[in-house]
């Protein structure tokens, strides 16, 4: 049997990434939301509707952080070991 090392547990630089992923897929909804109308012919949305657009690269950059946080936890790790 080998000794397999067991994947570390959960980091912050992993929920920062699952939290991104959660914004950026609330932005993308409100995207295809406010656009909507411009197809089917109706009145736009309020600009309240447009601001909430940019959850889109809120979470892009939210994930962004939490990719380079669990590099910066990866390579502290490597290097203690």
């Amino acid at each position: 049997m080998t000794d397999t090392p067991a994947p570390p547990a959960s980091t912050t630089g992993d929920r920062l990434v699952a939290a991104g992923a959660v914004v950026f897929v609330l932005g993308a909804l409100a995207t295809v939301v406010t656009v909507a109308p411009l197809f089917l012919g109706t009145e736009p949305f309020p600009p309240v509707a447009y601001w909430l657009c940019m959850l889109m690269g809120l979470g892009f950059a939210i994930a962004g952080v939490g990719l380079l946080w669990s590099i910066a936890a990866q390579r502290r790790q490597a290097r203690g070991a």
